[in-house]
């Protein structure tokens, strides 16, 4: 064989064996890569517990359900490069403040929740072309908060504030029958001396199509990822079926 065409067949080939090489780590990346995940949680949190759970001050907060964030199931911190912009999100700032405020800390130009939001969940989110930017995942999760319309559900049903406990199997019964799929509950267990749960946040899943599914562990699925709301000592646990749930009206803070 001539020196140029061995020359071009050495080329040849080393092409279809990187070719072969890159499709193969594809293959593997798609089933396997640490930021592979399979379904989204919509987490919405009352903001009177979150407010019980913190040490801070909280003045006013809001008397509706808001949202505490959109996260993939299995990943966090996809891209430590790709930093919040706020000026991405300038046209939609006023429902962010309303319907995904930043509960513990109420000035209006402060975006550090939003922040940790993106960097720890959006970032992974992204990889879906619907959710690719900052714009369109904070853009996405109000509209998925405005089609779950959660306040409105519990109203409905007769489930609202108030100093009389509820049934947690009433409340998911509810939700279940309206939904037609099993969103996860979570609650602070009681304190010392107290005898009832008190519901903090309810979680909606959504598959990579942005269609409700339910939130319980399907075969070959991994296990959920932790609650991600904890303030000092106090932590969210999936709620218990047996305890007497509180559904507080207003701030009770730790005496």
């Amino acid at each position: 064989m001539k020196p140029a065409k061995l020359h071009c067949w050495v080329l040849g080939w080393f092409s279809v064996a990187l070719c072969g090489w890159c499709t193969s780590d594809k293959f593997t990346q798609s089933d396997n890569h640490p930021h592979t995940w399979k379904k989204l949680y919509l987490a919405h949190h009352w903001p009177v517990t979150v407010c019980k759970m913190s040490a801070n001050d909280c003045e006013h907060p809001p008397e509706y359900w808001t949202i505490h964030g959109l996260w993939p199931d299995k990943t966090e911190e996809c891209n430590r490069t790709w930093h919040f912009n706020v000026t991405e999100i300038k046209d939609i700032l006023s429902d962010m403040r309303h319907y995904w405020p930043d509960v513990l800390h109420s000035s209006l130009n402060r975006t550090q929740f939003w922040k940790h939001e993106w960097e720890k969940h959006g970032t992974c989110a992204a990889t879906l072309p619907v959710l690719n930017s900052q714009k369109k995942y904070f853009g996405k999760a109000l509209e998925l908060y405005h089609h779950i319309d959660l306040n409105s559900c519990l109203l409905k049903a007769g489930i609202k504030p108030s100093s009389s406990y509820y049934e947690m199997t009433a409340i998911k019964e509810a939700l279940t029958r309206f939904y037609g799929v099993t969103p996860k509950i979570q609650c602070l267990p009681p304190e010392e001396g107290e005898k009832a749960q008190t519901i903090g946040q309810i979680e909606f899943c959504f598959t990579k199509e942005l269609q409700l599914r339910n939130c319980t562990v399907q075969n070959g699925e991994s296990k959920p990822m932790p609650a991600d709301l904890k303030l000092g000592n106090e932590e969210l646990s999936v709620c218990s079926d047996t305890l007497p749930t509180y559904y507080p009206s207003q701030v009770q803070y730790h005496k």
